[in-house]
């Protein structure tokens, strides 16, 4: 660990699969002292974060709140030296069924945070959690290509338009305000704590116990998978070097097909998958695909990736 001043990281959505994971590297990788907004939706669960963690009073607190409200009512947050914002409605189907929940959490919580920190006194970083879907569907260009942060976005859904619209906000607070932020695009994640609705534990769920496993269209959508304690590693360590105002795409260049991943359960948990292949999502984007050179030439992992196979094959083996 190094030792260094102690600062205070408020991190909202701290209750959810990304965000808790940050936290758990937070407080065993500094002296941070941490802050934890959230208002504990059907997606959060204090159980994410570790219980030595929850009982030290002198690093860690917890504060039930939405971030669409007063957040800086208490003065050791509006001192804060970071901002890290996980919280996000994030499930692209909810979006489709009913898209004002993700405007009011996504568009207008970030809006009310950059409106609360503006003024902040010492804020050393806003870091706005974002999402490789703000790009959209890297199939609709000719050839294999790939999004670099400069990339048009071209949301498809009203979560992903709502990501996108947070990220935009984010850069005028810096044009406008001189608010310094760093935007994270990562691509999807897996491990510990993923809520049950997800798709890993979904379709795992689903052939466990031998029931039929949905999957949209001809289920050759194309997605880029990490680990998220990688994720959240290099989201730390940004925060912490990287120049601000800058954008990094964060992802791995491990790419499967939803079918690839469904097979790849199968085998791990050693039962046949009873297909049911159902109209695909409206708007569904086939391809997504990082250009994540940039954020390679400025943090370099000390451990060896772990791959979505290895941690299939090691978490779900029977």
């Amino acid at each position: 660990m190094i030792k260094i001043k102690p600062l205070t990281i408020v991190v909202t959505g701290g209750l959810g699969f990304i965000g808790s994971r940050f936290i758990k590297f937070v407080y065993e990788n500094s002296n941070h002292n941490i802050i934890n907004i959230d208002k504990q939706t059907y997606a959060a669960s204090h159980r994410r974060i570790p219980l030595g963690i929850r009982q030290d009073e002198k690093r860690y607190r917890y504060l039930k709140t939405d971030i669409c409200d007063d957040v800086i009512k208490h003065d050791s947050i509006h001192s804060a030296h970071y901002v890290v914002n996980f919280a996000a409605e994030s499930h692209v189907d909810n979006s489709i069924a009913d898209g004002k929940p993700f405007m009011e959490t996504n568009v207008m919580g970030v809006y009310n945070l950059l409106e609360q920190f503006k003024d902040a006194p010492n804020l050393r970083r806003f870091v706005q959690i974002s999402t490789d879907e703000v790009y959209g569907d890297m199939s609709n260009y000719r050839g294999d290509s790939y999004a670099t942060e400069s990339f048009p976005l071209k949301p498809s859904s009203y979560y992903s338009a709502s990501k996108a619209s947070a990220d935009l906000l984010v850069q005028s607070a810096a044009r406008t305000f001189g608010v310094p932020y760093l935007i994270t695009r990562t691509c999807n994640n897996f491990g510990p704590g993923q809520d049950a609705e997800k798709f890993l534990p979904k379709i795992t769920k689903c052939i466990t116990e031998g029931s039929t496993v949905p999957v949209y269209g001809d289920g050759n959508q194309v997605r880029e998978w990490m680990f998220v304690d990688e994720n959240v590693e290099i989201i730390y360590g940004l925060m912490m070097i990287a120049p601000e105002n800058n954008v990094y795409n964060i992802g791995t260049g491990w790419s499967y097909t939803n079918n690839e991943v469904v097979d790849m359960i199968s085998k791990a948990v050693g039962k046949e998958v009873k297909y049911e292949y159902v109209e695909d999502r409206l708007g569904h984007d086939r391809r997504y695909a990082l250009d994540s050179s940039k954020v390679q030439k400025r943090i370099l992992k000390s451990h060896t990736p772990i791959t979505l196979k290895k941690y299939i094959s090691e978490t779900f083996a029977v």
